[in-house]
């Protein structure tokens, strides 16, 4: 016989596929027998049909394609015998999925099928809608599922059952046809059928509220009653697991009264009983008895209020952790972290236990324990707790510091009692995980010791000592340099001792010893060298007896390789040698950094600035927030403390926008040159040209009737629109660039408002290239606002003539256009000649889109044809 016929067994092709030795001798077997398999399928092999298509299930198992045999599962399905449909309905489920049109083919056959005599057939049939039933088969197959859960067999029930869950689950609309054969299966003494029936009902309680309602009132009674009888039954071998009566019903079950229980006071009262007795009674030794007991205590944190309950069930989670099993654990800090948000105090109480957990050597435990420790920690509990934390970080691994440190940050930032704790604890962090330690961690520390004035001094002295023991934490290194930097005339005079202090005595020497050590450390980053220099040049100006040390340091960095270190060394070395004047104004200290501020921006809550003040600005001393000024101005920090900000009002929206002082003339006189314009210095910083001297300043007149004060925006494009006022524009020539530039003012002269015939709109070039030139003017009907009338101009630009010249024009679905036939079709040359078209735009939503256009030019250049494409967006607002 050919080993690859169609007549070949089964066993007989896994024994040569298992006999290859490479993956190509594989693919060789497999490819020969599916051409065995095709070639049956096409002489329409009845005889082998069920042995080609269990080849095919197992050649689909190993990976290879075969939807060439789908049909024959059909074929085998529609067969009269049980052999042929078990080995059909196998390869149906195997090798097809409910995504498949042809699976529409066969939902027939599984309705003739669910009504067979032979109940094993109907049972192949339960099995395969059960398993890929589509939402179709489920409308079409529903009637036929709902009768079975009646039938004398309890395995056809069961299966019933798992059928059923399945067709809720993709149709939730036929839940309601379920809810009373669901509700009568729970009086089965059948364990499997109830099991199912159980299940059942759950997925009904989660699709359906009024199912829900109804177990609750109907069913409670009974299901309590049957989890009674579990739970005192005698000993049953055929549904004992570890001294246990069946444990996957009881779980089952108090699934279900968890679901009852759920935001309803009746129900929860008539279970207290059964659970407690659960609770209580179960034992823990076992693998079974911990199931049982860990979904009891589910339930028991799921129903109403009953605090001796709730106790009872965290009590039991705290017997889980001491478990040894490491599944055990984890489950019962995921439980705990739930039992936190209903009894706090019951949980608290198991604290030592969960401390325990962080220093556990499976890392998920750790992990877990973390985040649950995280959540205990209180303004009572947080020394104690953060003491905890900070010793076990010494021996953590390292791969679990980022974490631990995250938290403990976290913790100290958060429920810190006083500054000096705070400081304390996160100058222990750092020096034992400080590379860990995340950038917003060390940016919040500085906040809080540069708010700390009275600890200044305590401060940079702590952090001297920490860094000489823990050098090569780069953080710490930071925060000292930072600090040394800030308050190093602190560190060396001793300033602000305080009493729990050590005497500590520290030359100016030793603090520049410190800065430079860590600048020429190789091991750390750019951020860091770079915060160096900034501290030596400080140092300089409060050190001067080591100031020209300093600088031989610097100086040393300005061939330096990296260009933002070259770059300061430069800039500090000239600052040393030939600014002595501005340096000590320069390197004073940093003003108070504000703390609501720093946090709300870890927080990602701080808005954008928005300039609506109208006020005016006051001179607030250093480390005081200002008031939030224009935008442009905070941007470019154009303003200045001692210059009122200009008032926000209807005609000044030009002012509003810029946050620049373009004063009017009339309120000029008498004022002082810091308060003269904030056009000068705009425009220098742009470099778009200095207005001379004796030139007068820019004065811009706009009449403020009819204008409200509405955004600056808003009003720009009102300048541009035909309702707009009249503006008049009278600058000198240095200034008129920056209108230019905001694009504010339109080119042509202003727009005109006539008395009968509506607004005359402004010409605009609407494409302009090297060779072209098209110009629109507008004009409209005052009775049909709706429709504008466009006469194009094309003006050809070049030397040479273009022939053959066609114009064609595309709208968006919202316009109508109409194009008229063109004045001529040759464009005389260097802009000798013009030809016109007219155009009719009726703009449908007119007052809510403005009007765009797609634009194409074709023609001819000595013999060549050219192509020209753009699209018109400078339409005025109003058409």
């Amino acid at each position: 016989m050919n080993p690859f016929s169609s007549g070949t067994r089964l066993r007989d092709m896994i024994r040569a596929i298992r006999a290859s030795k490479t993956a190509a001798e594989e693919r060789a077997v497999v490819r020969k027998e599916c051409a065995a398999i095709r070639a049956a399928i096409s002489d329409n092999d009845h005889d082998y049909r069920h042995r080609n298509l269990a080849k095919l299930m197992f050649i689909h198992m190993l990976g290879y394609p075969t939807h060439f045999g789908q049909m024959e599962c059909l074929k085998l399905i529609a067969s009269p015998g049980f052999p042929e449909k078990r080995i059909g309905y196998l390869g149906l489920m195997l090798l097809l999925d409910e995504r498949q049109e042809v699976l529409m083919l066969v939902t027939n056959s599984i309705k003739q099928d669910l009504n067979h005599t032979n109940q094993y057939i109907v049972g192949l049939a339960l099995c395969a809608l059960g398993n890929i039933g589509s939402a179709e088969m489920a409308r079409d197959l529903a009637p036929e599922v709902e009768r079975l859960l009646k039938f004398r067999d309890p395995n056809i029930r069961k299966k019933a059952a798992l059928c059923s869950i399945r067709i809720i689950k993709k149709v939730p609309d036929l839940a309601e046809n379920f809810i009373h054969a669901a509700a009568s299966l729970l009086s089965e003494k059948h364990h499997g059928v109830l099991i199912t029936g159980v299940q059942l009902c759950i997925d009904l309680c989660k699709i359906s509220t009024e199912a829900l309602e109804h177990f609750r009132k109907k069913c409670t009674d009974g299901l309590v009653k049957l989890m009674r009888d579990l739970a005192n039954s005698p000993y049953a071998p055929e549904y004992d697991i570890s001294g246990i009566t069946d444990p996957f019903l009881q779980i089952r079950l108090l699934r279900l009264l968890h679901s009852l229980g759920k935001d309803d006071a009746d129900a929860s009262d008539a279970m207290n009983d059964i659970l407690a007795q659960v609770a209580t009674k179960t034992e823990s030794n076992k693998n079974a008895g911990n199931a049982i007991l860990y979904e009891c205590v589910a339930a028991i944190m799921s129903v109403e209020d009953n605090g001796g309950l709730r106790v009872l069930a965290i009590n039991i989670l705290g017997r889980f952790l001491s478990n040894r099993d490491n599944n055990i654990r984890y489950v019962a800090l995921n439980m705990l972290m739930k039992a936190l948000a209903v009894d706090s105090q019951a949980v608290q109480r198991h604290r030592t236990t969960i401390l325990e957990c962080v220093k556990d050597s499976d890392p998920s435990i750790r992990k877990r324990a973390v985040e649950l420790v995280y959540l205990l920690v209180n303004e009572s509990n947080v020394k104690p707790m953060t003491k905890e934390l900070i010793e076990y970080l010494e021996a953590s691994d390292p791969e679990f510091r980022g974490d631990l440190t995250a938290k403990i940050c976290s913790i100290v930032e958060k429920f810190s009692p006083e500054k000096i704790w705070y400081i304390d604890q996160m100058l222990k962090v750092l020096s034992e995980a400080g590379n860990d330690v995340k950038d917003e961690a060390w940016h919040s520390l500085i906040v809080v010791i540069t708010n700390a004035s009275n600890l200044h001094g305590y401060a940079v002295r702590s952090l001297y000592r920490a860094v000489q023991a823990a050098g090569e934490q780069e953080t710490l290194v930071r925060v000292t340099i930072w600090c040394i930097g800030e308050y190093g005339d602190m560190l060396v005079n001793n300033a602000g001792r305080l009493d729990i202090e050590e005497p500590l005595t520290v030359t100016e020497s030793d603090a520049v010893n410190v800065v430079e050590t860590s600048f020429k450390s190789h091991s750390f980053d750019l951020t860091t060298r770079a915060m160096c220099l900034i501290a030596l040049l400080k140092l300089s100006s409060r050190f001067p007896s080591c100031s020209q040390r300093v600088n031989d340091i610097i100086v040393q960095y300005k061939g330096s390789f990296v260009l933002e270190l070259q770059q300061r060394a430069i800039e500090f070395n000239s600052i040393i040698a030939r600014h002595q004047y501005i340096r000590p104004s320069l390197v004073e200290r940093m003003p108070v950094l504000d703390e609501a501020t720093h946090s709300g921006r870890k927080a990602g809550s701080v808005p954008a600035a928005v300039s609506t003040s109208q006020g005016v600005s006051v001179n607030l001393p250093n480390g005081v927030s200002k008031p939030s000024a224009a935008p442009l101005v905070d941007l470019l920090d154009l303003s200045s403390d001692d210059v009122p900000a200009p008032s926000s009002s209807g005609g000044d929206f030009l002012q509003d926008l810029l946050g620049v002082d373009l004063v009017p003339v009339s309120s000029q006189s008498g004022s002082n040159q810091a308060q003269m314009s904030g056009t000068n210095v705009l425009l220098d910083l742009l470099s778009i040209g200095t207005p001379s001297a004796s030139s007068s300043p820019s004065t811009i007149q706009v009449s403020p009737s009819n204008i409200d004060t509405k955004s600056p925006v808003d009003l720009l494009d009102r300048l541009s629109s035909p309702s707009a006022p009249s503006v008049q524009v009278s600058t000198t020539a240095g200034s008129s660039p920056m209108l230019d530039l905001l694009n504010g003012f339109p080119s042509s002269s202003p727009i005109a408002v006539t008395e009968g015939n509506g607004p005359a709109y402004p010409s605009i070039v609407a494409f302009e290239s090297s060779s072209l030139k098209l110009t629109f003017n507008f004009s409209k009907q005052p009775e049909n606002p709706q429709t504008t009338l466009i006469e194009a101009s094309f003006t050809n630009k070049s030397g040479e003539v273009l022939t053959n010249f066609i114009f064609q024009a595309a709208v968006p679905k919202f316009l109508q256009l109409h194009l008229d036939p063109a004045s001529g079709n040759m464009l005389p040359a260097n802009s000798s000649g013009s030809i016109m078209q007219k155009l009719k735009l009726t703009n449908s939503q007119h007052g809510k889109k403005s009007l765009v256009m797609r634009i194409r030019i074709a023609y001819k250049v000595n013999n060549k044809d050219v192509l020209e494409e753009g699209q018109v967006n400078n339409f005025p607002r109003d058409l």
